[in-house]
């Protein structure tokens, strides 16, 4: 799924180059570093891309997959038409397909442990119809991230799954806490695997308008006017919000290996090991004095930093953000004033 437009990562995010195409860490971009964990276990033949038709072009270029394997939104509408559409597409083929719907801008370096994850999952999600999800063992009382609340074991059979007792959203920092003391819930990593059948059908149950939105394209998969109807007629609603939160057959498979959604300057800062005293530099030209804990990306011009911490500097040529590494977590509210103002050509 690689249809956001990472408004948090705005300067360096738009709807035509949009986050997973970033290089962040260093080598490829997250969309490449997702589609080699993918590799484990599915060719690349067997692999899908669903985007928007504002990055259709450069998602395209970025991962080198054949034209008939993107998937293209033509409008954003969350992800749970991402995935009712994928489902469609593949469904049609094959109603008993397993997906796994990975999410293209997470960094999840351990790529074994990652496969050996989705394989438990998939067997769980063919022999037993169930809605599996990835959960992360939480390290700190996070507040950026949606929360499992894990229930009980779902039998030898499938041992170490869980069944889920709710879904969380973001917590407030207090609750975090408690989160995190109790040793009863995971991070929602947002990964999910399933039967492409199974997924269409509570889709049908749990969210009755998005299944009709969805019905033209599970009769015409590959048209464009139903996959024009089906958009115009879709609500725009998380796959969370929509089903997993309603239905009674998900489980989830609690991991340990680390992951994050780097989803804000933040959360990079974190990655690359940005502390008090260390400052580190995605790329460009720099000089920095006295400036320590800080995130810096320059563009064509000299970027320099004088007796300044905490700070997000991102210079996309068009547009400079400064912000508090802090508070690099609000930056939609930017990316709304600017559509107000009518700035779409920095958006």
């Amino acid at each position: 799924m690689a249809g956001g437009a990472g408004e948090r990562f705005w300067p360096r995010s738009r709807k035509a180059r949009p986050k997973p195409l970033l290089r962040v860490l260093g080598g490829g971009s997250l969309l490449e570093a997702t589609l080699a964990r993918a590799a484990r276990f599915a060719p690349r033949a067997r692999t899908w891309v669903v985007c928007t038709r504002d990055n259709a072009a450069a998602v395209r270029a970025g991962s080198q997959l054949a034209a008939g394997r993107l998937l293209v939104e033509p409008a954003g509408r969350n992800t749970a038409m991402a995935v009712g559409l994928a489902a469609a597409r593949i469904a049609a083929a094959d109603p008993d397909a397993v997906l796994a719907m990975l999410p293209a801008d997470h960094v999840i370096p351990d790529a074994r442990a990652f496969a050996a994850a989705i394989a438990r999952a998939a067997r769980a999600a063919a022999s037993a119809g169930a809605l599996v999800t990835l959960g992360i063992r939480p390290t700190r009382p996070e507040t950026g991230y949606g929360y499992i609340e894990v229930g009980g074991a779902v039998g030898r059979r499938h041992a170490g799954l869980r069944r889920v007792r709710r879904f969380v959203e973001k917590p407030s920092p207090a609750r975090a806490r408690r989160f995190l003391r109790s040793g009863g819930f995971l991070w929602n990593a947002g990964i999910f695997v399933w039967k492409a059948s199974d997924i269409l059908d509570e889709i049908e149950r749990c969210a009755p308008e998005l299944g009709r939105a969805l019905a033209p394209l599970r009769r015409a998969p590959r048209s464009p006017a139903a996959l024009a109807r089906a958009y115009r007629a879709a609500p725009s609603l998380p796959i969370d919000v929509a089903v997993l939160e309603r239905s009674r057959r998900v489980w989830t498979l609690p991991v340990r290996f680390h992951w994050s959604d780097v989803g804000s300057w933040a959360s990079l800062a974190e990655e690359l090991g940005v502390a008090p005293g260390r400052s580190q530099v995605v790329a460009g030209d720099t000089v920095l004095e006295d400036a320590g804990g800080n995130l810096v990306w320059a563009g064509d011009r000299l970027v320099a930093l004088l007796g300044v911490e905490g700070l997000a500097v991102i210079d996309a040529d068009d547009a400079l953000l400064v912000a508090s590494l802090e508070r690099s977590g609000e930056l939609r509210s930017v990316v709304r004033r600017l559509r107000e103002r009518g700035r779409g050509d920095l958006l």
